[in-house]
Parts: structure tokens; sequence; C-alpha cells
């Protein structure tokens, strides 16, 4: 069965620690801290609990007549999609939140995972994604780029009224506070703090923006940092700090791997990345008759693996979650502590907006009467965006 197979594979990646000295060594997992020697089990759960999506088979053709199967192309839109999962995660569970096999979830877990269905109307589905990327210049079943599943993200949160992100993808590896916090305080009673209601709830009352007491003054940031740490491999000299952006509590971990073939790093142990692959090919799942979907094929049933970071590809996007401005503002006391302090640096935070920059225009949804899953049903509509410069990062 399929659970056995998860057990055997489990043990597979609990030889595989074995092989390390039982030394104080830790390992970190998206900015969690485990203790090779006595926490391994804990390690394990800890891996398996991270959402995992991989290349689908048997899905409705995308767009109506495009491909049923992602295999062979969408693996870093299935990274992008494990990153975004994450962020979700600690914006409704919160980082310490774990899950167990057959065990009934919290509500938010099972919205969670329907965003992420291999349907057009999920709202970061595989056919939401490809199709999006159609005005960022890619075909669909064309192979993405870190930079250009961070755009698509972008874009596609714009729709996403429940979780309500607030996504900024920096450029010329240049974090701007001034351009995030202009971003992400919001007024109060704004739409975005009907927080736990249910769309058509959150449509169709205005009581519940009305009456709320406690309004959010900050929209829940994802932060994605393209970068190129390299010419044809990682420089080791940025090897340092980009194993601290796993360290920070903030850290959604990195997409990346090599050129076309991507990969979700979540940790490291010394100098071995580990990630989660999305390059299996099972059948698409849909959601069960009582509304909930059978999650044992969204969490890693297989060993997580592991590759030294200076096999990376240089090409890398680090993502960050932000819940409210106290994690951004500690988020960028660790950058100039951590990052920062390198002759190279790995990427810039300034303060304010650079004077030879275009002005910054906080993303904002079109205007449309649809849903966002409507609203790109048809690649037509597309020009509705404003197409940004293609700054495509990993070699094809």
């Amino acid at each position: 069965s399929v659970l056995s197979t998860y057990e055997n594979q489990i043990t597979i990646f609990a030889d595989y620690l074995e092989e390390f000295p039982d030394t104080d060594e830790l390992v970190w997992i998206l900015g969690k801290q485990h203790l090779l020697k006595t926490e391994k089990s804990k390690l394990l759960s800890d891996i398996s609990a991270r959402l995992w999506f991989t290349y689908r088979r048997k899905f409705s053709p995308i767009g109506g007549t495009g491909p049923s199967s992602d295999a062979g192309w969408g693996c870093m839109l299935r990274c992008g999609q494990m990153m975004l999962a994450q962020a979700l995660i600690c914006r409704h569970l919160g980082r310490d939140w774990n899950w167990e096999k057959q065990k009934e979830q919290p509500k938010e877990y099972q919205r969670i995972l329907q965003c992420f269905l291999d349907r057009k109307d999920c709202c970061y589905s595989i056919h939401q994604m490809a199709q999006m990327g159609v005005g960022e210049g890619k075909s669909i079943g064309e192979w993405f780029g870190p930079n250009t599943v961070a755009q698509v993200l972008k874009k596609l949160a714009l729709f996403d009224e429940w979780n309500s992100l607030a996504v900024y993808v920096s450029m010329d590896n240049t974090v701007v506070i001034e351009d995030i916090k202009k971003m992400c305080r919001v007024l109060p009673f704004s739409a975005d703090t009907a927080d736990e209601s249910p769309p058509d709830s959150f449509i169709t009352s205005n009581q519940s923006k009305g009456t709320s007491a406690f309004c959010p003054a900050w929209k829940p940031l994802l932060l994605i940092v393209p970068l190129r740490l390299g010419i044809n491999q990682i420089n080791p000299v940025y090897v340092d700090a980009f194993k601290e952006c796993f360290k920070m509590p903030q850290s959604l971990g990195a997409l990346g791997g090599k050129p076309n073939n991507a990969y979700y790093f979540i940790g490291f142990l010394g100098d071995e990345l580990i990630f989660l692959d999305p390059h299996t090919t099972q059948t698409f799942v849909d959601t069960e008759e009582n509304g909930t979907v059978d999650d044992q094929t969204f969490h890693c049933l297989q060993s997580p693996q592991q590759m030294n970071i200076l096999n990376l590809d240089p090409s890398v996007a680090l993502g960050f979650f932000c819940k409210e401005e106290k994690d951004f503002d500690n988020w960028c006391s660790l950058v100039q502590k951590e990052i920062l302090k390198e002759n190279l640096r790995m990427f810039e935070l300034v303060q304010k907006h650079p004077p030879h920059w275009p002005p910054f225009v906080p993303p904002a949804k079109p205007e449309v009467t649809t849903t966002g899953a409507e609203f790109i049903d048809s690649t037509e509509q597309l020009e509705d965006f404003d197409l940004e410069e293609d700054f495509e990062i990993l070699s094809v």
C-alpha cells in the first residue's frame, strides 16, 4: 500500500541520516533547527508535513485544448506552488503546525490544499499558472525559470481574496523597504480585514468589514528574491549567506536546481541542501463528495533528497513570509546582520526607492467583473496586464 511504501521510504531517509556521524550538527528546515543526534524523528515529520506538489496527469486540458499533464515542463511551477503553500500554512496554521497522516486537519488546511488542485477554477492551479505565464512570454507547456514563476504568483495573488497576500518580487537584486511598506500597510476596514470569511460572505456582506474591531494594518507579505549567484555555477563566496537564509524564521526556502530541472529547497545539513523533488508523475486528485481532498499524495511519500550546495545552478529565488510588520522588521535586521556583512553581497536591502528606477506602483487587480479563475480562462484577456520586462534568469 501507499502508506507502507511511505514508511519504507522514511526508513531510507533515516538510513541516510545514519551515515552522518553522531555529532552535534544541526539540520535547518525553513527557519527551524533540529539536532541530528536526538531529533531525527522530529526532523522527518517536519519534512513530511510540507505540502508536496508533483507532476500530475489526467487533469482537464489546460485552456480547453492544451496538455492534460505537466510531466516534463511543470517542475518549476510545482516548486512555486510548494513555496506559496508553505506561506499559506504559515499564514493560517503557523510554522509549528504539523501534519500526521490520516489525522483530521483544521478546515484551513483543506482550503489551502484546494487552492492548488489541478482545475481551472482553483486560484493557484497548474492551469492558472500556465495561462498567466502567457502574459510573461511563456507558451503553455514551456518551462519556467524562477523569476517567471515569481511574477506569475504575484499576479495570481491579486485574485485571491481569502489569503489577501501582498507579493513582492525584488528587482536587480535589491529589496526596497519603502516599497514593501507602501504595499503592505492597508487602511482599516478594507476588504482585507474580512479575514476568515468565506468568499461568498466576503463579497455579499459588508457587516464583517464594518464590525471588525481588530483590523490588520498589514497585508501578509510573500517576499521573493530572484538571484543569480554566479555565471555557470554558484560562486562559493555566496554559500554561507545562502545557507543563512534557511535559518531565518521567515524562510520559505528557495526555488532552483539545474536548468530545466527545478527543485524546492527547504533546508540544509552541512553543505548538503535538502529539497523536495516534483519529478514524480501522479494521477490528478479532485475533491471528494464530502468536499475534502484525500491528501496522502500531497506529502513527501518518498525520501527527501539532498544535493551539495556547489552543484546548485546559480539562478535561484529565495522566499520569505512576513505575516506581520514586526516579522518584516525582524527580517530586515537579520539581513543587515547576516547578508549585508559580506564583502560580495548576495542581494541589497535599501530603505528608499532608488531614484533612477521607475516609480513603484503596488500591483492592482485589473478592472474586471469575474474571478481570477474565469478572468484568465481566455488568454486573450491577458493584455489587461502590463507585461513586465522579461527577466528570465535560468538558462534553458
